[in-house]
């Protein structure tokens, strides 16, 4: 890498680059010496360069913004194209609605305002802009309000500059600035408030109180105007352009060229509530809210940061997570290095857990932020992992709260973070859970952590873990391996099954086909034994024979896949196969997901059975006790959704393939036509056509061209044949989903006037029905991390008492899966929503699970 190049990149750190100096004064003199020297002739290299690495490590962009300051003396026409090509880029991501590039570029803009590169005034014109833009959008007469989403993120984008320029534009644009701040507080006057219910960590049942908690733009704007109430001073923003100064005035400020935010996507042609939830929605996944703060640890731990340094300190944290996404070191590295001159390893974690647990989905795979997590705790042995084991053992406080969806991220992110650190975590401070009910969120927790350590190692090695709470061993799940039926190998009674199974089992050793199985079980088994026992013997067996490994298994269904299917082939059979897969590896959580799932995949069991098979009896009952069945149904309702994804991305991609092979086929056709009509000369004499063989070729390669085009637009047509089954299936899915979901909750919701909120849920018990936990169970109160005020529901050592009724939990965790799966799966739910109104949805649901869906889909009531 050539040195100016290693320069730009490594401004700023402390490196051999920059002879380890800490002075950014030093580096930003060093580098702009490099890039001055190398501009005659690499100036097309640099320019490209020095706009990407500020785009791509923006918490140095106050140095880049220098530098280009600089290099403004030296010439300003290369300084110039900077801000066209700037300009250029900023007006196609407002165009193409790349968010992340339109708010790091505004904040490039705000810092070349600073360094005099461009003209303050220009800037105000890009903030009145966007801001007459979202003030158009949430006009009830002459905008659309359901696209908010978008006037919020502009808004956000001219507030979350003026860290960076504020004092600037306060001092050279006093009176137009102060227009624009104005502008801002109107704007949030006539806006919505933005309730997150449907998207918040935590259940929160108590908004209907007089308090309303600030949405992120109202609490940014709270912040902004601390900052302005305190002169625009900010610790976490360097501003190394006030080093230069007196040499930066010299320079000519330029203008910025005129931008134009798109249009605004017109009114649906019937207003209705539906309508505008669907396009507010729409709006929602477009310009979604970058964050939500998870405020884990208490106040004092970051008390001592202005509110606009936290802000600040979020913005450099996600960003270093955007650009090193998958470059998990490099990542890490940045994420301790950021620019401020006060620790903030607190809010790093609550940064990193606020994105690994945001909702409905994190912005990258949960295994990048486990990576992150173990990577920092690493870089920062002394502090780090004590700030993350601090952050669990708070959301632990506050399990029976958090949000379900949130819950499984958290074990599924624990399980393997413990498993980086050979599994070791102060289990005894736990071992209360044990005297807690097997339904209290805790308890459930402690034992899914325990199963999923077990799946990412072995039982022993697991038990070993937790010896110095060995009481915690009745969590493990069971040792053993498959609960096979029809085994010979133990002391039970043999009978007429035990027989046929082995008979079945020689056959398959024998390499016998499905065809010759298939046979023998019609000839001799169904018509003697019935359907249930020929179903059990034959699929038992087969899931025997298939135990090994997770090869085997795939090697069994393969093989033997049409046998199932054809004893299986309706709903009825596909959901007593489901209950042979579960009892054959009821010890084995793990595999009984694998085996459903790789079913599901060869088209043995329908997602209907599925969802049939899960709101049986013996399923419903482990609904607030296991993650079990809750495992099974997010993966045949994401196999499902995976899909429609797929057969949506082959359809795109069919259709560029159809442009482009119309094209090739109408170039042939020209190239042949404009052959056949020129005139040549044969033996002196004129004849239309060229040569014969070039005229062969040419026919042969529009003849080929033609073919490809149908070929690809026949493909075309199959494939949209099958998305409009698939899309009509899944609406199919989702009705039976919900409806199942409906019937289960109004069997045992308690009536709409004892339990109309989640709150009155919680608060029905009986003495009976309170625990008492002995003194010596409970963990001792963790001083360096504090516990919530609020533990009203699990195992709060204050009171030592748990005090939800089993009925009532069950109904708390299934309401929450409700949740859950609108949310996450909302996309594919709105296109469904009037006949779910109509089926489902009824007047006479209970208000508790209308709830539910309703704040899952974060639609208005």
């Amino acid at each position: 890498m050539s040195s100016w190049r290693s320069l730009l990149l490594r401004i700023g750190d402390k490196c051999s680059e920059y002879s380890s100096s800490p002075e950014f004064k030093d580096h930003i003199e060093t580098c702009y010496g490099a890039l001055r020297r190398e501009l005659e002739h690499s100036s097309t290299d640099i320019l490209p360069f020095l706009l990407q690495c500020a785009e791509q490590l923006p918490h140095r962009i106050p140095l880049y913004g220098t530098v280009v300051g600089l290099l403004n003396l030296e010439d300003e026409d290369f300084v110039k194209k900077i801000v066209e090509n700037t300009q250029i880029s900023f007006q196609d991501a407002l165009d193409s609605g790349n968010c992340d590039r339109i708010r790091i570029l505004m904040r490039f803009l705000t810092v070349l305002m600073c360094s005099k590169v461009l003209q303050p005034a220009s800037l105000v014109v890009v903030f009145e802009t966007l801001l007459s833009s979202a003030a158009t959008t949430v006009d009830e007469e002459k905008g659309n309000p359901s696209w908010q989403a978008r006037a919020d993120f502009y808004v956000t984008c001219i507030l979350s500059c003026l860290p960076w320029g504020g004092a600037e534009l306060v001092e050279q644009v006093p009176e137009e600035i102060e227009r624009v701040l104005v502008g801002i507080e109107a704007y949030l006057s006539i806006r919505r408030h933005t309730s997150d219910s449907g998207l918040s960590f935590f259940e929160d049942d108590e908004s209907g109180g007089d308090l309303v908690e600030k949405d992120f733009l109202e609490d940014l704007w709270e912040r902004i105007q601390v900052l302005s109430s305190s002169g625009w001073k900010v610790e976490s923003v360097p501003r190394p352009h006030l080093s230069f100064e007196a040499q930066l005035v010299a320079g000519k400020s330029h203008e910025f060229g005129p931008i134009s935010c798109p249009e605004q996507p017109g009114l649906p042609s019937i207003i209705s509530a539906v309508a505008y939830g669907k396009q507010k929605h729409d709006a929602e996944l477009k310009y979604p809210q970058r964050t939500r703060r998870l405020n884990i640890f208490p106040a004092s731990k970051t008390e001592d940061l202005q509110p606009i340094d936290r802000f600040v300190v979020e913005e450099y944290l996600l960003d270093v997570l955007l650009f090193f996404n998958g470059c998990r070191k490099e990542c890490a590295s940045f994420m301790v290095g950021l620019p401020v001159p006060f620790r903030y390893e607190y809010l790093m974690a609550e940064t990193i857990f606020s994105q690994l647990l945001l909702l409905p989905q994190p912005p990258f795979k949960p295994i990048y932020y486990t990576l992150v997590i173990m990577d920092l705790c690493k870089a920062l042995p002394g502090a780090f992992p004590a700030v993350v084991a601090g952050a669990v053992r708070a959301l632990f406080d506050k399990i029976a709260d958090l949000d379900m969806e949130c819950r499984t991220r958290l074990i599924l992110w624990f399980s393997h973070h413990l498993s980086n650190f050979q599994f070791i975590w102060p289990w005894e401070e736990w071992a209360y859970v044990l005297d807690l009910p097997k339904w209290a969120p805790q308890h459930v927790f402690v034992q899914e952590v325990l199963e999923r350590e077990v799946r990412l190692s072995y039982w022993d090695k697991i038990k070993q873990s937790i010896e110095n709470a060995p009481a915690l061993e009745e969590l493990l799940p069971p040792k053993g391996g498959p609960n096979f039926k029809y085994s010979i190998e133990d002391s039970r009674e043999k009978t007429e099954q035990h027989a046929l199974s082995a008979e079945l089992c020689n056959k398959v050793k024998g390499r016998q086909t499905a065809r010759e199985l298939l046979s023998w079980i019609e000839e001799n088994v169904y018509p003697v034994h019935g359907v249930e026992v020929t179903l059990s013997v034959v699929v038992q067996t087969l899931l025997d024979i298939g135990s090994k490994s997770f090869t085997h298994l795939i090697t069994v269904l393969e093989r033997y896949g049409q046998v199932i299917a054809k004893i299986c082939p309706d709903q009825d059979k596909q959901a007593m196969l489901l209950a042979e897969v579960s009892s054959y590896w009821k010890n084995n959580a793990q595999m009984t997901a694998i085996a459903i799932d790789r079913m599901m995949g060869y088209r043995l069991i329908s997602n209907l059975a599925i969802v049939r098979w899960i709101f049986s009896p013996e399923n419903i009952e482990q609904f607030h006790i296991s993650d079990r069945p809750w495992e099974i149904l997010r993966n045949a309702v994401s196999k499902t959704y995976n899909r429609i994804t797929d057969l949506r991305k082959e359809i795109s991609s069919l259709k560029k393939g159809v442009i482009a092979a119309e094209e090739a086929a109408s170039m042939a056709k020209a190239d042949l036509e404009a052959a056949e009509s020129k005139l040549t000369l044969v033996e002196g004499e004129p004849v239309l056509g060229e040569n014969p063989a070039r005229l062969k070729r040419l026919k042969t390669q529009a003849e080929k061209a033609e073919e490809e085009e149908v070929s690809i637009s026949d493909s075309l047509e199959a494939k949209e044949a099958l998305l409009a089954r698939a899309l009509d299936e899944n609406e199919v899915l989702f009705l039976a989903l919900y409806k199942n979901f409906s019937n289960v909750l109004m069997e045992r919701l308690p009536d709409a006037s004892r339990a109309g909120t989640l709150q009155a849920l919680k608060s029905i018990h009986g003495d009976s029905m309170a625990v008492v936990l002995e003194e010596s169970s409970a963990m001792e109160v963790d001083d360096e991390n504090g516990r919530p005020k609020k533990s009203q529901s699990n195992g709060d050592k204050a009171t030592n008492i748990y005090n939800v009724r089993e009925k009532e939990q069950w109904c708390l965790s299934t309401l929450g899966y409700v949740k859950a799966f609108s949310r996450q799966y909302a996309s594919e739910i709105w296109p469904h929503i009037e006949k779910l109104d109509l089926e489902v949805l009824t007047e006479d649901v209970h208000p508790l699970f209308h709830k539910a869906v309703y704040s899952g889909l974060c639609r208005l009531g």
